[in-house]
Parts: C-alpha cells; sequence; structure tokens
C-alpha cells in the first residue's frame, strides 16, 4: 500500500465520522461499478448524499477540495443514479457533497464539508 492509499483511508474514516456526528446514516463506502467510484453514501434526512473524500498532508498542491472540478461532480451525480438503480431505491434529491480532509503534522487536522457542490 502506498502512503498516499493510507492517507486516503484514514480520511475517508474521518470523513465518515464527520458525517455521522452531523446526522448522517450512512448506507455504503467505497461502492464501485464499471463508471468508477463513490467513496461515501449516505444518507441526510430524505436526501441522498453521494459524497467525495479528498485527504491531504499539506495544501503544497492545492486545497483538497480544487481537486473536484465540475466534470468530476456532474460524474459522481451519474454515479448516484447507477448506485440507486443498482439499489432498486428511488431517492426525493440527491445531493453531492465533498468532505475535505487536510491532515497536517504542523497544523493537525482540518474538515471542510461542502454541500451540494453539483
Amino acid at each position: 500500500m502506498r502512503a498516499s492509499d493510507g492517507l486516503g483511508v484514514y480520511g475517508e474514516q474521518v470523513a465518515e465520522r464527520h458525517l455521522v456526528a452531523a446526522g448522517f446514516a450512512i448506507l455504503a463506502r467505497n461502492w464501485r461499478c464499471a463508471e468508477g467510484e463513490i467513496d461515501i453514501v449516505a444518507q441526510d434526512g430524505d436526501v441522498l448524499v453521494v459524497c467525495e473524500v479528498k485527504t491531504r498532508s499539506s495544501a503544497a498542491y492545492g486545497a483538497p477540495l480544487e481537486a473536484v472540478t465540475a466534470p468530476k461532480a456532474r460524474r459522481l451525480r451519474r454515479l448516484a443514479a447507477a448506485w440507486l438503480r443498482e439499489n432498486r431505491l428511488r431517492a426525493s434529491a440527491v445531493r453531492v457533497d465533498v468532505v475535505s480532509i487536510l491532515a497536517s503534522p504542523r497544523d493537525g487536522l482540518q474538515i471542510q464539508h461542502l454541500r451540494g457542490v453539483a
């Protein structure tokens, strides 16, 4: 396992704890299909949330949130539809969120949660 893989797993664990503390119900983690992967599928009230988690150890190459581009957000919406089809579910609303984790030895842990990026 590469160090970046370990950091990603850690970030997803932190994001999951953050979402649960905010009242979300976690439905799936690391769900995959032919079109890609959803880091976390959750429910926020009656809204299905697909959550992209971006973790960095520093902002030297940009903030983690900058890694979620408009095409990436559109792909996440398509993946949400695929997840719903596979699980034979319907959702009254679907939202794409991003949880940014900056885990810096110097600055500690910083979590940002952007709701509704697409």
